[in-house]
């Protein structure tokens, strides 16, 4: 459940050696919710997440809720480390809990919350294994258990899973969504996955020159914002977009006046009632043939039907985007 505001940035400044990283940036991050930062490269998500952890200076004012103040978790993009220490991964989460030091071994209560914690991120076959046995994957996840270990309130991740395959993006993302569900937690992330941003975000800023915009997905992440930011169409939500745009002819979503796709009705001759949400209605201006063209397909159970002037036409052959037979 999300109450009130976990963070809340104002007026926020950055400037390294005379240029403007970001400048008056205000924006919230809503208590229980996966806010996550989405830009291009060099717009400044990390510097923002950044300033949050107290790590860049700033001119502005960052507060922090009385439930997320010094109970914050982090989780980095890369961990520089010499995969040939042969520290396993057990070891590794209890160092970060365990208050004996590290000549006296690990104590019972420690080794079983790495256990869980292990559990949590769907690895708890890996304990006994060296970290430079792990995947990239599974360390990413190592990492995201350490940092859940520390039992958190807010927890920031800086592009956590940059460089997994798909399936392990994904995975890594449910796996965070879950810890946000069971623990309450409040989540700031950078990344460049908007289709993962757009499904599991709660609320979105869109970093762009400096500056910030923010909202939930569905508000933020339209097309026209994003060709703004990106400089190319991007579609997550294709019943958005509801005007042509020159620059994209085969998205699905924008049409093309000079290409003669139609935006507000269909153009095949069966006259479909209603337009796809995605964009032009149909990519082909016929969407029937005549049937005497078809005797090849008449065998297999193709019903003709009459058109407005009489023209036999066959409706399983329809290829348009709207699909299907037609009454």
């Amino acid at each position: 459940m999300m109450n009130g505001t976990a963070v809340a940035i104002r007026d926020l400044t950055v400037r390294f050696s005379g240029r403007t990283v970001l400048e008056g940036v205000s924006a919230s991050l809503p208590e229980g919710g996966c806010t996550v930062f989405v830009g291009p490269n060099g717009a400044g998500k990390t510097t923002l997440l950044l300033c949050l952890l107290g790590e860049v200076p700033y001119a502005g004012s960052i507060r922090l809720s009385s439930r997320c103040a010094g109970r914050i978790g982090y989780v980095p993009q890369h961990l520089n480390y010499d995969v040939q220490t042969p520290v396993t991964v057990e070891e590794f989460l209890s160092l970060g809990i365990s208050r004996r030091p590290l000549w006296f071994g690990f104590g019972k209560k420690a080794l079983a919350r790495t256990r869980e914690a292990l559990e949590q991120v769907g690895l708890p076959d890996c304990a006994k294994l060296r970290l430079g046995d792990l995947s990239g994957g599974q360390m990413r996840r190592v990492l995201l258990a350490s940092a859940l270990l520390r039992k958190p309130s807010l927890l920031m991740l800086d592009e956590p899973a940059a460089g997994v395959d798909l399936k392990g993006e994904r995975l890594f993302w449910e796996m965070l969504d879950n810890a946000r569900r069971r623990c309450g937690l409040t989540i700031a992330m950078v990344s460049h996955n908007l289709p993962l941003a757009a499904h599991y975000a709660t609320h979105v800023l869109c970093v762009h020159e400096g500056s910030v915009v923010e909202g939930p997905p569905r508000a933020v992440l339209t097309a026209r914002n994003l060709i703004k930011i990106f400089g190319v169409p991007i579609h997550l939500y294709p019943d958005q977009c509801s005007e042509p745009h020159l620059q994209c002819p085969k998205c699905g979503a924008f049409g093309m006046e000079e290409e003669g796709l139609v935006q507000s009705a269909c153009a095949c001759p069966m006259g479909h009632e209603g337009v796809l949400p995605a964009g032009p209605a149909c990519l082909l201006p016929l969407a029937g043939v005549a049937a005497s063209d078809q005797s090849d397909q008449s065998d297999q159970g193709a019903a003709a039907t009459q058109d407005q002037d009489g023209t036999a036409v066959v409706g399983q052959t329809c290829a348009c985007r709207h699909g299907g037979g037609h009454a």
